[in-house]
Parts: structure tokens; sequence; C-alpha cells
């Protein structure tokens, strides 16, 4: 089926991608007026481990492209994850810090303004069909009307509610109502697959270069795979790495008294990865089925392909059972792979990287205007194999976390509004485990290094300790403590330009 990236693979990224590599005329195969497509792939609450599930990934993506060994999220949650996936902004910037209350979901984004310019604005300015298939952001459309569609997005089949249950939702598809049911064929990741291909199909057909945003809800709770995936993975348990039901006394207060995993607990994560597991193989089958679908339009090897999480997602580990907003690299470190013309084929890019770079990279391959407000860098460069370009001067990527905000009107916290949305006060993952106090940190290339709100700091040599287990705060270097405080100072104030200053300036 695949064919070989060929001439693609050897031309060079051309960042300003006119003159790419292919026919006669200097245009790809396949290609809309010499600039390439590209398919952004998200998936909900993945970690890098869980890529194991997705065999038929490898065939098509990681051994035609490049991954990305060191790729983070900036905030841990979905809702900010997402909003930066769409502006290239970090949340300080973007006001979105949560999935609910005064100062997350939805309704914040769309208040604010910020749909007004997005990835798919600058695309659609530049010539581009663009289309978003699946999960937008936690609490859409609240406020804005059942059928509403953003701006800047020529095709909409989102749902209105939630599809995580695989079955039985309802989709705004362009403006319009439609229920789908529990019968096979109304499986949410097969439809949002056939919308993603009918899509591109539509767009060939036009003779016009296109950005799909194919948002899935797998591994996201509660697991459900497709029928034939059922069962698939019953001799699999979560892996046991060194943080698994352990935690060192130089924890801060928030983990260090947690209870050791009971019996029935590690019974309960193993449950999870199983059923996780599942619907990541339902995954893996209809994006090969995309892929053979692209590849048949003629433009498989003239599309970025781009797959990312919105964060990662612990399952026992320093013994929190189950969740995410937390800095340990099992919440904040995201499988990345990438796919297209002129990626080397099966290699690793040991640069470090955002999910706030994505943004200005879709824009410079498509030649989009990239706005002033924009943190991140464009990662194009390294998406040619050039592991000296200066996109790849990243010294360190600001890490945030802020508990969920509810007020009323007189300005007091709702606790009945705290409660409904995150199980009891402080809870995290609907009431799972946790959640951290308010934080700032950074991820340098060897440290990960936390502020917290209650004076509390942490200091991980992921060199020597990569499972994160020994807080070094009370041990390390001032002299080191002191730098890496100056560097979080200043990307927690920073903004556009001067965001990827900060990052750029060496730090351990």
């Amino acid at each position: 089926m695949r064919r070989a990236l060929g001439a693609a693979v050897a031309c060079a990224v051309a960042l300003s991608l006119t003159a790419a590599c292919g026919g006669d005329d200097g245009t790809p195969d396949g290609a809309a007026d010499g600039r390439p497509n590209v398919v952004f792939v998200i998936t909900d609450d993945m970690t890098v481990d869980d890529l194991e599930a997705m065999p038929e990934l490898a065939s098509w993506l990681t051994d035609e492209g490049t991954s990305f060994e060191r790729a983070y999220v900036s905030v841990s949650l979905c809702c900010p994850s997402r909003t930066t996936m769409l502006r290239g902004q970090y949340a300080h910037n973007t006001g979105v810090h949560s999935n609910e209350g005064t100062a997350g979901g939805f309704s914040v984004v769309h208040d604010e303004g910020l749909e007004s310019s997005t990835v798919a604005t600058w695309l659609r300015d530049a010539g581009y069909r663009t289309g978003l298939v699946g999960k937008y952001l936690n609490r859409y459309p609240q406020g804005a009307g059942p059928t509403y569609v953003p701006p800047g997005w020529d095709t909409w089949v989102s749902p209105v509610g939630s599809s995580e249950a695989g079955y039985d939702y309802t989709l705004n598809h362009d403006g319009r109502l439609v229920a789908y049911g529990d019968a096979p064929e109304d499986y949410a990741t097969t439809v949002f697959v056939d919308e993603t291909i009918a899509f591109a199909a539509r767009s060939v057909e036009a003779g016009d270069p296109f950005f799909a945003w194919l948002a899935v809800d797998a591994p996201h709770e509660p697991g459900v795979a497709a029928p034939e995936d059922v069962g698939t993975y019953d001799d699999r348990r979560a892996p046991r790495s060194g943080a698994f039901d352990r935690v060192d006394p130089s924890a801060p207060d928030w983990v260090r008294d947690l209870p050791p995993l009971s019996a029935a607990d590690r019974e309960e994560i193993d449950d999870r990865y199983r059923g996780r597991s599942e619907t990541l193989r339902s995954l893996d089958r209809e994006l090969a089925r995309l892929a053979d679908e692209l590849d048949g339009l003629g433009v498989l090897d003239d599309t970025y392909v781009v797959l990312i999480s919105d964060n990662g997602f612990h399952l026992g580990q320093h013994r929190l059972k189950a969740g995410k907003q937390s800095a340990y690299e099992e919440d904040v470190r995201v499988p990345l792979l990438v796919r297209g013309p002129g990626v080397p084929a099966g290699a690793t890019s040991d640069a470090l990287v955002a999910n706030v770079d994505l943004p200005p990279t879709f824009a410079e391959l498509a030649g989009a205007d990239v706005p002033d407000f924009v943190d991140g860098r464009s990662l194009a460069p390294l998406f040619g194999g050039d592991e000296d370009a200066p996109a790849a001067d990243r010294a360190a990527v600001l890490l945030e976390h802020w508990v969920p905000v509810f007020t009323t009107d007189g300005g007091d916290v709702d606790q009945d509004a705290l409660i409904d949305a995150i199980g009891v006060p402080e809870a995290g993952v609907r009431g799972e485990g946790p959640s951290p106090p308010d934080y700032a940190g950074l991820r340098t290339r060897r440290y990960t290094y936390v502020e917290y709100v209650t004076g509390e700091v942490e200091l991980y040599d992921n060199e020597a300790d990569p499972d994160q287990v020994r807080n070094l705060a009370a041990t390390a270097p001032r002299e080191l403590l002191d730098r890496l405080a100056a560097r979080l100072a200043a990307l927690e104030g920073c903004a556009g330009a001067s965001c990827r200053a900060a990052e750029a300036v060496p730090v351990p």
C-alpha cells in the first residue's frame, strides 16, 4: 500500500515552500499549488508508553518519520493544552488555566475572543481548507449555542457534549446537529476518521491544500473500544516503573503521605490500563485506514502527519492512582510523531520541544503569517532533520498548573461548584486522587524544577533519577537552584519573543 516517501524524503524542507520537490513544474505529486497538506492528530491522555498498543502505527508513521523523544506539554490538562495548540501561547498568556471554573473551559476562550486568531484562521487566510473533526475544547459549546462554529474552519464536525463513551452522542456538523446511536458504524473514532477522509477528499478534488485537525477520544476514560478490540489486551498490566507505588520522604506534602497502593488499587489500575490500550488499538486500525485513503488520493507523501497527546497520564506512579496535572514526567511528556516531505524516516530527534511550538510550525509549513503574540517557535527545520537549527536551541520548557477557581457573584469560592467539577475540594481527576497545588516549573534537558504556591520546591536530576523519586531541593547547590529559579521567573512572565529568548538561555 504505502508508497515510500521517495523524492519527497530526499528533498529538504523548504521553509518558504516555494521550491518543493516533485514534478517537472516543481509541484509535489498530489499536492495543491506546491504546498503540503497537514493532518494533525491529537489523542487524549496518552503517554509515550501507550504507543506499544498501536502496532500498525510503526509501519506508516514511526518507521516513515521522526519521533521526538523530548516532547512536552506546558500544562498537563486538556483545555489549557488544546488552547495552547490553537494559539501557540503558554497558558499564562491565553488565560485558560483549567477545564472548568472562572479561568477554564471553552467559555473563557470564546468570551475572550481567542478564537479570532488561531492556527485555523492563519492557514485559512493563507489559502488552506481547514477542518476540525472530533473534540474541541472542554465544555464546548457552553454559552455559544449547540450549532456554533468557531472562526477559521471550513469544515466543522465536533461533539456537542461528550463522545468519550464511544456511542450515543451528537455532532455539530457544520451547524447541523446529527445524532449517532450504538451501531458499530457509530463508533466515534470510526466516524471521526470517516469525516476526516471525506474532508481530505473534497479538498483534493477542489485542488486546495488542507489542514485537518483530528482530535480523538482515545485513550480517555471510560476506555470504550470498538467491539473487535474488546479483550485484545487482557494479558497486559500497567507499567511498573521505579516510581510505581513509591513516594520518597523528600516529596512535597501533597504526595508525601499517600498510602501504599492496595491490591484492589493495583487491580483497578491494571483494568484501566487494559481499557485504555484497547481504545488505542481501535484508533491504530482507523489511523492506518486514514493513511491508506490519503495514499489512494495520491497525497500521503505530500502530507505532514503529526500525532501528539494533549497531556500524559499517571497510573500508580508516585502512589497517584490515575490522572494528570502533576509536573512529573508521566504527565508532562507526550508522544510526538511526524512524517511528511523531507522528514527523515525511522529517525529520532533529541530536541527539546513543546505543544506551544506546533501552531507556528504549521504556519511556516503553509507559508502563513504568524502573529506577534505567539510564544512558541517553528519546528519546521527540525522536521527536515536539521538538529543544529535555531529551533533546537531551547534549553527549557515552562510547566504550569492552577487549581480551578469557582466564585460566586460576591467573589467567594463556590464550594458546591468545585465539588461538582473535581469530586472534592483539592481532589484530582474526578476525585480519584490528590491534585497538586498551583505551581510553576521548568523541564530542562537534565532537570525538573518546580515551585509550589505553598513554598515547597522540587528538583529532580532526570539523568541520575529518571523515575523522579529523590527530591534534591534541600541538598542541591545554591547556585543551581538560583539559576533555575531565575530562569523560571523570566518564563513565568514572558510573552511572544521574550519567551523564545528566555528559553534559549543556557540552563543546567
